[in-house]
């Protein structure tokens, strides 16, 4: 104990996780709240809350500030990314540090406006698609004629994907992600063996069920459509993988995602193990915990290692550490979400959350997605 009455590390004493990893290998950032559509489970309750969207300058400001910290790679989410007009100029700045970049997108707005440069500066694009057809997939989207949509803007990426290819011009690798949910998993089989055989230029395909986060994290839709605990262990069987890389195409990888890293549990936080990634608003404020309301700054006032730090502090907070500690299981995880939305989460989070639509009842009237807020 020094003088001061404070602790001083030992010389035995293991390193502090910020020593091992001092700045975030991987970034979401979740470039705006806007979307078009009203997905069922939306981690970021997009389309129902202001787009909190920067303008130009800020966009380049927080992309100088991930520049700055030099992570591996950045995922750009939302929302719908290719609803923002300062995209292509964030993109084209993490390609000039070379820093790879990957899209996600609905597949909603039509993607051949900005084909060329996002062929020139993304190192992945991938589309969302949760169901084998329009019913499924609509459904879970909450608008109708997104399943069209999202087929159509992969046919688009596909084939300009191809003709980069076959002219030896560098070209991104493109990937289908399906997250699955109780409602849709029926599917996982015919997604392999009738979508992904459609597009030739298809490099990847993710499985992963839902997190239960955002809209997921209801108690209605946590119990109606969380996949049971021994079915998620069962998707991250060897033979489970074995057998959808047997049914998709030869040339698609397929991956099922552990979903059970974006919990961060502590005891798997303090090993090193399961580092998550860090997660950036649209306005540039950084989550403590990505999957979890709750900031500890923004990079348009701090540098990324600094909030890194912070974000790491939070991670061993008594009650966050408590509240995962006891969830050992899906239905237990969603509770563990809600409380610690709850108690970090500002003013305005705590009034969103309360505002959000019963699952079941939604289902039942027909509007499964809820009304926009």
């Amino acid at each position: 104990m020094s003088a001061s009455g404070e602790g001083a590390e030992s010389a035995g004493d293991p390193p502090r996780l910020i020593e091992i990893i001092p700045s975030p290998p991987l970034l979401v950032w979740d470039i705006t709240y806007a979307c078009p559509l009203r997905c069922v489970h939306c981690y970021s309750e997009s389309g129902r809350r202001r787009s909190r969207q920067l303008s130009a300058d800020g966009l380049a400001r927080v992309a100088e500030a991930i520049v700055a910290g030099r992570p591996r790679a950045v995922v750009i989410s939302g929302g719908e990314p290719l609803m923002v007009k300062g995209l292509l100029p964030v993109m084209a700045r993490m390609r000039d540090a070379g820093i790879a970049t990957i899209l996600y997108t609905s597949g909603w707005l039509d993607p051949g406006l900005v084909m060329d440069d996002l062929l020139r500066f993304a190192s992945g694009i991938v589309v969302s698609l949760d169901g084998a057809d329009a019913a499924v997939h609509d459904r879970i989207r909450g608008r109708p004629g997104a399943f069209t949509r999202a087929v159509r803007a992969l046919g688009e990426f596909d084939a300009a994907v191809a003709e980069a290819r076959r002219h030896g011009r560098p070209a991104p690798e493109l990937g289908i992600d399906t997250v699955v949910m109780r409602s849709n998993r029926h599917q996982i089989v015919s997604i392999c063996t009738e979508i992904a055989p459609r597009f030739p230029a298809l490099d990847t395909l993710s499985f992963g069920a839902v997190i239960p986060t955002g809209l997921a994290s209801r108690t209605s839709f946590a119990e109606a459509e969380l996949i049971g605990d021994a079915e998620a262990l069962a998707m991250l069987d060897a033979s489970f993988l074995a057998t959808l890389q047997v049914l998709a195409p030869r040339w698609v990888r397929v991956s099922v995602t552990d979903i059970r890293k974006f919990q961060m549990h502590p005891d798997l936080i303090a090993t090193g193990m399961d580092i998550p990634p860090l997660q950036i608003e649209p306005d540039g404020r950084v989550r403590a915990m990505p999957i979890y309301e709750g900031t500890v700054g923004s990079l348009l006032d701090d540098p990324l290692e600094r909030l890194w730090a912070r974000a790491i502090d939070r991670w061993s907070d008594n009650f966050v550490i408590g509240q995962l500690r006891a969830a050992g299981t899906m239905l237990d995880w969603a509770r563990a979400t809600r409380a610690i939305d709850r108690r970090f989460g500002t003013v305005a989070d705590r009034a969103r959350i309360t505002r959000r639509p019963d699952y079941a009842a939604a289902v039942l009237s027909g509007e499964a997605a809820g009304p926009e807020q």
